[in-house]
């Protein structure tokens, strides 16, 4: 897209929201704690549908930019305040059982920082497991890749850059009108692509924004966020409360399922929500909190 028209679609969006950087300007994301979201799943994997569960946590965190790691002794001034996006999905297929697990890092200045810095992601089945890792370095994302399978072995990569699907979530969160409008590249969702056993690499897209009018999730003043990627036949649909915090109540992700090349859909729907600190809660008795939550045991 012409960098000015995506400049005036961005500055449309953010006439419709109202706000530059939600982050920056409240104490939501200040309370020392983490929001936990639980959503009940529906996962296309192979020929069905199968009933999980996943969990979204999305905590504020400082992050070091060179290391590309959390900054735990502020000893190094290299360092930005980020929105961490962590997403676990469990689902089975049939005996046998998946764990799919996905960290993002987001810079809330998103004028020093317009690109996430990291994201990592693993697949774990009972054949085997993936684990890929993107850093965005010297403006391109290195690429790493190990894994199970004969065919994507070891790889170290450079991508050229683009957005990331995975930081949609956390772009979004921030405020809805710095999501990317029209026609993009992004890089999918490194799950998706370990599921479908693809390279990473970038794919054109095209995105939008529209009044959410389905029966399949509910909440306050819904807005649509689509994301259509033709050359996978993939459409994403992140449905959002348009008003701060922008909680995201669920989305649905069609694609074509892995035998029979139907086109089914993913669909995640928001059950529960809490602000808690949960890494102080890891004692027995803590784990009553798991029944609040819904958490499957």
């Amino acid at each position: 897209m012409n960098f000015k028209v995506f400049v005036v679609l961005v500055m449309v969006a953010g006439a419709c929201f109202g706000q530059e950087n939600y982050i920056q300007k409240t104490d939501y994301w200040k309370q020392g704690k983490a929001e936990v979201n639980v959503y009940e799943l529906s996962q296309n994997r192979y020929n069905a549908n199968h009933p999980g569960q996943l969990v979204s946590v999305f905590v504020t965190e400082d992050f070091l930019t060179e290391k590309q790691v959390k900054n735990e002794y502020y000893r190094d001034s290299n360092s930005t305040w980020t929105l961490k996006n962590i997403q676990l999905r469990k689902f089975t297929t049939g005996i046998y059982d998946y764990s799919l697990f996905t960290s993002t890092f987001t810079p809330i200045n998103r004028n020093q920082f317009p690109n996430s810095l990291k994201v990592a992601a693993s697949s774990q089945e009972w054949c085997g497991t993936i684990f890929t890792q993107l850093n965005f370095k010297n403006d391109n994302f290195d690429y790493q890749q190990r894994s199970y399978f004969e065919k994507e072995g070891d790889v170290n990569a450079e991508i050229q850059k683009a957005t990331l699907e995975d930081e949609l979530f956390t772009i979004l969160r921030m405020n809805p009108a710095f999501l990317p409008l029209g026609d993009f590249d992004v890089i999918p969702a490194l799950n998706f692509m370990q599921l479908k056993h693809l390279s990473n690499r970038s794919f054109k897209a095209m995105g939008k924004v529209n009044p959410y009018k389905g029966e399949e999730f509910s909440g306050e003043d819904l807005q649509m966020y689509q994301v259509s990627i033709p050359s996978l036949k993939r459409k994403l649909a992140i449905v959002f409360e348009n008003k701060a915090p922008f909680k995201i109540v669920g989305w649905l992700d069609s694609f074509p399922s892995a035998f029979d090349k139907k086109i089914r859909t993913t669909k995640a729907t928001l059950k529960k929500q809490i602000m808690t600190a949960y890494w102080g809660q890891n004692g027995l008795e803590d784990q009553k909190l798991r029944k609040e939550l819904g958490l499957k045991p």
